[in-house]
């Protein structure tokens, strides 16, 4: 009998510190996402080819950005994984703080901006030393919905990023 009520106190306080833990030292606990997973119930991605073929110059404006058909609160308030493409918008020294993640290269700067429903607004604490315009990254962190308006774009989603990795162009399988 004592044995089982000391070890019934041993996890009950083991239980008590992982609690005060931070939440990225936890083991690897995040949902992969895929764009696709963003956008309502019957709503297709349009292909970044065709996404294109909108006005193609290096000034495309917010006003040409297609509507959204709404977003998604199916991971608010969860941990997530989604890899795209990074277009700053905050720098702190030569790090990137603020960022608008992008499903495809060329999103939001040479082409129209996707909807709403397909761009994530991405803040880090920690400067992201990126390699530059558009470099391909895997973002971990807490995800939300966030209608936002950026010069650049609506954004419909917003991530606060706890870790951020290159994500290697080989591996973009979507």
């Amino acid at each position: 009998m004592v044995n089982s009520r000391m070890d019934r106190r041993c996890f009950l306080a083991a239980l008590g510190a992982l609690s005060l833990l931070p939440q990225y030292v936890r083991a690897e606990e995040y949902i992969d996402i895929d764009w696709s997973d963003l956008l309502p119930e019957g709503d297709t991605v349009l292909p970044p080819a065709l996404q294109a073929l909108g006005a193609h110059d290096q000034s495309a404006l917010p006003s040409q950005q297609r509507a959204s058909s709404g977003v998604r609160t199916d991971w608010n308030g969860q941990i997530i994984r989604l890899p795209g493409f990074i277009v700053p918008l905050e720098y702190s020294g030569s790090g990137v703080t603020t960022f608008i993640l992008v499903p495809f290269v060329g999103a939001c700067v040479h082409v129209p901006p996707p909807p709403a429903n397909q761009l994530v607004l991405v803040t880090t604490q920690t400067p992201y030393e990126a390699q530059g315009l558009f470099e391909p990254v895997n973002v971990i962190g807490m995800f939300g919905t966030s209608a936002t308006v950026t010069q650049l774009a609506e954004i419909g989603y917003a991530l606060s990023a706890d870790r951020i990795e290159p994500f290697p162009l080989q591996s973009w399988a979507r």
